[in-house]
């Protein structure tokens, strides 16, 4: 499932678009200028790579999101968890904690949350 993994670039663009949108392909194309210093067609190609990973639209040069930021976050999360830990997140805990110490707020909000999804 690669359509949720994006690469740095992908990520720094998507960003820019969520951050803005609806936005008009000709302001993007302003924006990547700018930010990137990319010229048009690398910004429309960067563009139709992600509309057709079913990530954004542009419709009659609006651009807009098909899935919101936040959504995909929770897809890139749970896909990580499922091919690295073979979908267990106390498996990801135990290889983060390992390394990380979890300060007594993170403690607090992990057994907030825990509390909120109990099976019961």
């Amino acid at each position: 499932m690669e359509t949720y993994k994006l690469g740095e670039m992908e990520q720094r663009f998507a960003d820019l678009i969520w951050q803005r949108e609806p936005i008009s392909s000709g302001e993007l194309v302003k924006l990547c200028d700018t930010a990137f210093d990319w010229r048009k067609s690398t910004t429309y190609t960067m563009l139709k790579r992600l509309c057709d990973r079913g990530i954004f639209e542009n419709q009659k040069g609006t651009v807009t999101a098909l899935i919101a930021r936040e959504d995909f976050l929770v897809i890139q999360g749970e896909q990580f968890l499922t091919e690295t830990f073979d979908g267990s997140l106390p498996q990801f805990l135990a290889a983060f904690t390992r390394r990380n110490k979890l300060s007594e707020k993170e403690i607090l909000e992990i057994q907030r949350l825990i509390d909120t999804h109990k099976e019961g």
